[in-house]
């Protein structure tokens, strides 16, 4: 009996090679219209599928492949007595090997201002099916959905057979294609006819097995395109840590702007500050707790140069990201073997949901996207902070919202000079904050400070001026805000409410 395979591809990348190791396997190749002008013009013998089934493609190719004698030659059992009468009584050949990949659907939606027609039409119909149908008789049927899976295929082809167990990993592979295809479809339409979103649809490649997941015997992997965002320049393979404090570091220095320097260490802002340039940035960032910085992560939102190159080189930091950086820079900072540089190739907080698992499932929420909105700023104290003041106290807030709960934030200068994160008690916070600015020297008189939630007594408010800070904002909202006012009236300070809350768990 003769040995068919039906080629019908989008994605032409390395298709004359497949055709060719097919034909010199003794496979006779049937294929869809422009797959088959390809074909052919590399001196490969082919038949149209239209030659099969006695119909053309119709509808401007919206049917070319859906039709008893291909989907049957695909899906009939090759031992099953009654299959085998069937095929025989409706002339239906075997096609043992199926090469499907499918309309661009994915990448065209992808691009800017793209016409809800057009998506459509990218949607595939028939390439889905006989996808489905190989891999559903995995037993007698090899399925290919990527070129990259070419070369080993034929290999093994030309070895004398394909085995049970590739042609079960290629069945896997194909209904993952498959899959991420309609959940991108899926979600696609449902944005663009504002449906009510009533599932939550996830399927994202595997691109990294990172070494080891948050300890050495957890395991981690990455999946997604967390790699678009990021080109790794130099340095040892990132860790599961370093991603997520990245990720931490660049949230926060693109909510700061333009000549900003972030530096994190366990998710938390070891320092932060935006300066004449990234070099005084950086200094003033490092200033806020240097001890900490050590083995950090620093995000830059300007070109890094030979100057803080050289600076950057003084201690040992895992990683830095920058949107770029100069020749002189890059040969600079490579002396250091294992540290990680990164050139940031787009903005990361575009991101609209946050994600975590949970017993039996996953809660999301949106991201904390929020910036300081006017109308709910509230100026409740008898004194009002200037306008400096004003300044340091939207930078405090935007640190504190980057800083696990309960956060409490001291600036000064546009610069972090205390940080107190991740405690139990906001009180414990502001003492922490306090500890670690005299630690390192800094003076907190005259600075401002920042809390990511209300003051549920006026403790915590009186702990921060007795620090020295001479105005504070915070959300508002305790049933004990008039305490906190008179308190802060009582030591003539300046608070600002926000009318907005900044957890971060």
């Amino acid at each position: 009996m003769k040995k068919l395979a039906l080629i019908s591809v989008s994605d032409k990348s390395n298709l004359t090679k497949l055709a060719r190791g097919l034909a010199d396997n003794n496979y006779e190749i049937i294929a869809t219209g422009n797959t088959a002008n390809k074909i052919r013009e590399a001196g490969v013998e082919v038949t149209e599928i239209s030659d099969i089934t006695g119909f053309p493609e119709l509808f401007s190719g919206r049917v070319k492949t859906l039709h008893p004698k291909i989907l049957g030659g695909i899906l009939f059992r090759r031992e099953n007595d009654s299959d085998k009468k069937e095929a025989e009584q409706n002339n239906i050949y075997p096609i043992d090997i199926v090469c499907v990949n499918l309309y661009p659907f994915i990448e065209v939606t992808k691009k800017e201002n793209v016409n809800i027609d057009v998506a459509v039409e990218n949607i595939d119909i028939g390439g889905p099916s006989l996808v489905r149908a190989a891999a559903k008789n995995y037993k007698y049927v090899s399925i290919l959905t990527s070129p990259d899976q070419y070369d080993v295929f034929l290999d093994e082809l030309s070895s004398g057979n394909i085995s049970n167990k590739t042609r079960k990993n290629l069945a896997v592979d194909a209904f993952s294609h498959t899959a991420e295809y309609d959940t991108y479809i899926a979600n696609y339409l449902e944005s663009k006819f504002e449906s009510e979103k009533k599932s939550l649809r996830i399927n994202l490649p595997k691109t990294k097995t990172l070494r080891y997941g948050e300890n050495p015997h957890q395991s981690a992997m990455v999946y997604g395109e967390f790699f678009n965002y990021f080109e790794i320049l130099h340095g040892k393979e990132l860790s599961y840590n370093n991603i997520f404090d990245l990720v931490s570091a660049v949230e926060l220095v693109e909510e700061l702007g333009t000549n900003a320097c972030t530096i994190i260490k366990h998710s938390n802002p070891a320092g932060a500050a935006i300066g004449n340039d990234i070099y005084d940035a950086y200094e003033k960032a490092l200033r806020c707790d240097p001890v900490s910085a050590f083995g950090g992560i620093v995000a830059f939102t300007n070109v890094v140069d030979e100057k803080i190159a050289n600076k950057l080189n003084e201690i040992f930091l895992e990683v830095i990201s920058a949107p770029d950086y100069t020749d002189e820079a890059l040969a600079i900072l490579k002396k250091k073997k294992n540290r990680r540089l990164l050139k940031q190739i787009k903005p990361i907080g575009i991101e609209k949901f946050y994600l975590k698992s949970i017993p039996g499932g996953i809660i999301q929420q949106e991201m904390d996207n929020l910036d300081i909105v006017e109308e709910k700023i509230s100026f409740p104290t008898n004194k009002k902070p200037d306008e400096k003041e004003l300044e340091d106290l939207y930078f405090a807030w935007n640190v504190a919202k980057h800083t696990k709960s309960n956060g409490i934030v001291f600036v000064k200068g546009k610069a972090t000079l205390g940080v107190g994160a991740g405690q139990m008690s906001r009180l414990d916070s502001a003492k922490i904050a306090y500890m670690k600015a005299k630690e390192h020297g800094l003076d907190l008189n005259g600075s401002v400070a920042a809390s990511d939630a209300f003051f549920p007594f006026a403790d915590g408010l009186i702990e921060i001026i007795n620090c020295g800070a001479v105005s504070v904002i915070q959300p508002g909202g305790s049933v004990r805000d008039q305490d906190v006012i008179d308190a802060a009236n009582e030591h003539n300070i300046s608070m600002v409410f926000t009318g907005i809350r900044h957890f971060k768990h």
